[in-house]
């Protein structure tokens, strides 16, 4: 981890002892579990105070003969209500969970960078929530209509909730993340483990690399696995533009820096 050093000032601060690392550590953990907890008990009124397992049903509910999803054991709906609790007080939380690991990252970086947490927490949320918008509306109803298509009239579909819900919401969240990829990528490279050059050296790895994520994350039909390989590629693309622009303006900053001690000599 770099030493904090502030770009206008003459002297550089010390690094941080490994012991007050580690304490920090534990404090961060701490106010992550606890946003976690509050998180939980939000989504648990959420989910039994609105229909939100209604609006996750929607996409599905359409394509079935008797327009209702089934369940085999007493306890699936009561174990449905804390699955879609916790996910729900997850994603209530993931923005405060988000400060929290930049506030813990963040003196790796100089003065100039750490300025970019809130546009990296906003960006990232808002990526987030694109993600798993394109999947709610675009990816998932399409990819059910594909899968439930095969063997028509030959087979009636029995869609258990328990299996339906894990289907969807892998699928949702996987959006979500694969649309954080310029987020991951531009603090990779403020703290100096990726570059631009390497982004477009291997860019081909890069591309066998979405395949193989697409293809786990996604079912066997090709259309969804295509719907979430395209924007990886795009949003891929869109950050070696972003590094580039970073490096180039800290080079500026760092130039200007140079020449303003320079004359000051």
């Amino acid at each position: 981890m770099r030493p904090r050093r502030q770009i206008t000032g003459a002297t550089d601060q010390a690094e941080m002892p490994f012991l007050d690392h580690l304490d920090e550590l534990r404090s961060r953990l701490i106010r992550a579990l606890l946003a976690l907890l509050v998180g939980l008990v939000i989504g648990l009124v959420a989910v039994t105070q609105f229909d939100v397992l209604g609006i996750i049903e929607r996409p599905i509910v359409e394509l079935l003969p008797g327009e209702n999803l089934n369940f085999s054991s007493p306890t699936t709906p009561f174990v449905m209500i804390l699955k879609l609790g916790f996910i729900v007080g997850l994603l209530a939380a993931l923005p405060y969970l988000g400060w929290q690991a930049w506030a813990f990252l963040s003196p790796a970086l100089y003065a100039n960078e750490r300025k970019f947490a809130v546009p990296a927490i906003a960006s990232g949320t808002l990526l987030f929530a694109a993600g798993i918008s394109m999947a709610y509306f675009l990816v998932l109803p399409l990819g059910l209509r594909i899968l439930l298509n095969f063997f028509d009239g030959q087979l009636n579909p029995v869609i258990m909730i328990g299996e339906y819900l894990n289907f969807a919401v892998k699928l949702i969240l996987a959006f979500g993340l694969i649309f954080e990829l310029p987020v991951i990528l531009v603090f990779l490279s403020l703290v100096g483990i990726v570059t631009p050059e390497g982004l477009a050296k291997y860019r081909r790895h890069a591309i066998v690399a979405m395949a193989v994520v697409s293809a786990f994350l996604t079912p066997a039909d090709p259309y969804t696995m295509l719907a979430m390989m395209l924007p990886m590629m795009l949003l891929y693309e869109v950050s070696v533009i972003m590094t580039r622009v970073l490096r180039r303006r800290r080079q500026e900053r760092e130039a200007e820096r140079t020449s303003g001690e320079g004359s000051s000599d």
